[in-house]
């Protein structure tokens, strides 16, 4: 495979989970795209603008490529502030892919950089070591999108048109997680 296929492939996966993440916003209220909905404070929007800086900070900043947009203050990068709309901040997602997919499309894949918040001894990578990161962390938190949206209101799959479940009959899938239940029941019965 020629390094102009692996990085169309890398970056087919990478906008997959991309596109993943923002339709788990679409449809929802201001308030569920924002409240937390784990313990950790786990929540969607905030899930957008964390990707953003990671994508920035890691295919551009890592490689001295300019990008221009304001990065979060750590401390407020995993939701959005009473300043930030959401229409705010998937506009910001989106205008990072145009540099990082810049990056990606314009440097080699051994092309190395400093990731600048690393330690020295492992700062100095390479593109293709901070895309598959990047890629890795996007997939990690677009199926933590999938599993919030569901409990918020049963929406499911890997993109709006396209649930990649074995059956979308409602009772089916009763049926299916009552067999679930049961198997862990008895497994949990017979001390497994």
């Amino acid at each position: 495979m020629s390094e102009i296929e692996q990085k169309a492939d890398l970056r087919r996966y990478l906008q997959d989970a991309r596109d993943a993440l923002l339709w788990k916003l679409d449809g929802l209220s201001a308030y569920d795209a924002r409240r937390p909905l784990t313990p950790t404070g786990t929540n969607l929007l905030g899930m957008v603008k964390h990707l953003t800086a990671v994508e920035l900070g890691y295919l551009c900043d890592t490689f001295g490529r300019k990008h221009g947009e304001p990065l979060p203050d750590p401390e407020e990068d995993m939701f959005a502030t009473a300043e930030e709309s959401r229409a705010l901040i998937v506009e910001r997602y989106r205008r990072a892919w145009t540099h990082t997919d810049a990056a990606i499309d314009e440097l080699p894949l051994d092309t190395v950089g400093t990731v600048p918040w690393w330690p020295p001894e492992r700062a100095r990578v390479t593109l293709h070591h901070v895309l598959v990161r990047v890629l890795a962390d996007t997939q990690r938190h677009a199926g933590h999108a999938d599993i919030l949206r569901e409990q918020l209101d049963g929406a499911v799959g890997w993109l709006r048109d396209n649930d990649s479940l074995a059956t979308s009959d409602p009772t089916e899938r009763a049926a299916y997680h009552a067999r679930l239940e049961e198997l862990a029941r008895g497994a949990e019965q017979a001390g497994d």
